[in-house]
């Protein structure tokens, strides 16, 4: 495998890593929230925050340079009407991202809580909860609209 196609495929790898560990961390989120039972919630967010910093932070750091690298290596300017509008929405969606991560840490700290004084999900996660699930739209429809500009790059 020559240089390009490496940094091509791991660069549509991280893309993946990034859609489906964000599909898949907010279907079991979502899942457990629905039990309102504390320590299932509890359980399932401390393994979607291992996740989030193993699989979904990793993508982050990886998808600028390789995709800067590909880009270099297939002779696109940086400042391309399509490269441009998909880096401004990976900004947007590190915008959303970086509160959830936070509010995923809460949420399983607040249902570990209630767990162990075995009381029932205070308002506060229930709060939180909403926050986090209103910040997933625009977040994973930005990713949906860098994949749609990485595949069609269109003249803009």
């Amino acid at each position: 495998m020559d240089w390009m196609h490496f940094l091509r495929w791991t660069h549509i790898i991280g893309a993946t890593v990034l859609l489906g560990t964000g599909a898949g961390i907010a279907f079991f989120m979502v899942m457990a929230h629905r039990t309102r039972d504390a320590r299932l919630i509890a359980h399932t967010a401390s393994i979607v925050v291992i996740a989030d910093w193993i699989f979904t932070a990793s993508a982050v750091i990886a998808q600028p340079v390789t995709g800067t690298l590909l880009a270099l290596e297939m002779g696109w300017r940086l400042t391309e009407g399509w490269i441009l509008a998909a880096l401004a929405l990976y900004v947007f969606t590190g915008a959303f991202w970086l509160p959830v991560v936070w509010i995923q840490h809460k949420l399983r700290d607040l249902a570990r809580q209630a767990e162990a004084n075995g009381v029932p999900l205070p308002e506060r996660y229930f709060r939180l909860y909403r926050i986090w699930f209103i910040c997933g739209f625009p977040a994973f429809f930005a990713v949906l609209a860098i994949l749609w500009l990485m595949v069609a790059r269109p003249a803009f």
